[in-house]
């Protein structure tokens, strides 16, 4: 069942149609509950009767959301929400599947932390499980913590290595610190819940010194169509493409990007990888960001549809439990198929 999903239904697919919803957060929608048109386009062979929708086989794909179009949980008040819970078991239940001790090792080398004596802030920082990896090269006392959870930052002050580290709750999109702050600018699995990804890298490029360098970890885009379409729903998984461009439109020089991954997936990328790539670039010059921007995409003050929000909140939720899976499913393929063949 698990295989046909991921790996075996390419002879499912829904046809062609056009869907209507109430402020449920595809193109055009907010959480105030306007109205949107939602159009899928799935090509098929076949046709459709008095407006109902058909499932048949030999179906394609559709093309995939734009990153300007939020996801379920691309949004801040869902996010803090499902961190709420996510926060009781992340380090033990998501961070084994996902965000492995030697993957964060491996994603922070380019950040080239070569200095016990350097400022710098974690942002997105969550449970300190990346801090953990950045103390390894620098004095607690030097690193900041920044998250908007006040729950996963619990979890981080529990933490001995931790202790001396600054640990305050904050906006990626409007970060608490002066201009030309920092030497490093760390974000790991952070970014996919930000609305604007665009103006948290110019935030990056704002806080660091001249000569700064950010590195922002992150997810990148499943080719395969079923994970494709959970990505879509659940939160934002760039291309590798758009870190480029975020980066370089930010002011950005010697932009660069190192893929990541499990070891058990043997370099498979087609679902997708929630930590699949750590990207850096360097600050030219001091000061703030050459890019201007307009105001923030999303309003926290404004009030909520507590039905949409509801809706949003769990159909993001639910989306998010195919990608528990999906590192299970590798693993079983890991040790079934004989190494050296592809899995």
């Amino acid at each position: 069942m698990t295989s046909s999903m991921l790996y075996g239904a390419e002879n499912l697919a829904i046809i062609r149609g056009r869907v209507a919803a109430n402020g449920l957060g595809f193109n055009g929608s907010d959480l105030n509950g306007r109205k949107f048109p939602l159009k899928v386009n799935l090509a098929c062979r076949s046709s459709v009767s008095r407006g109902r929708t058909l499932v048949v086989p030999k179906c394609s794909v559709s093309l995939p959301r734009p990153a300007s179009q939020p996801r379920f949980i691309q949004h801040k008040k869902e996010a803090f929400w499902f961190y709420r819970f996510l926060s009781i078991v992340y380090d033990h239940v998501i961070n084994p599947g996902h965000w492995t001790e030697d993957m964060r090792d491996e994603a922070l080398e380019p950040a080239d932390l070569y200095s016990r004596n350097m400022i710098v802030v974690d942002v997105g920082g969550g449970t300190g499980f990346t801090t953990l990896g950045i103390v390894k090269n620098v004095d607690a006392k030097n690193v900041t913590i920044l998250d908007q959870s006040p729950h996963q930052l619990a979890k981080a002050k529990q933490k001995e290595p931790l202790k001396e580290c600054k640990i305050i709750e904050g906006d990626a999109e409007d970060l608490p610190f002066k201009t030309d702050y920092a030497d490093r600018y760390i974000s790991a699995g952070s970014i996919e819940y930000w609305p604007d990804p665009q103006r948290g890298i110019r935030e990056a490029y704002r806080v660091l010194k001249i000569g700064g360098k950010a590195c922002v970890i992150g997810p990148v885009y499943p080719t395969y169509w079923l994970s494709r379409f959970f990505a879509d729903v659940w939160m934002l998984f760039p291309k590798e493409e758009e870190y480029i461009e975020w980066f370089t439109k930010a002011g950005f020089k010697d932009v660069k990007i190192k893929r990541i991954g499990p070891k058990w997936y043997r370099g498979v990328r087609r679902h997708g990888l929630i930590m699949g790539c750590s990207v850096t670039g360097v600050k030219p010059a001091s000061g703030d960001s050459p890019l201007q921007l307009g105001p923030k995409e999303e309003d926290v003050s404004k009030p909520v549809n507590p039905f949409v929000f509801l809706a949003r909140f769990l159909l993001g939720a639910l989306a998010g439990v195919y990608y528990v899976l999906v590192p299970v499913y590798m693993w079983l393929k890991d040790q079934i198929v004989p190494k050296g063949q592809p899995i």
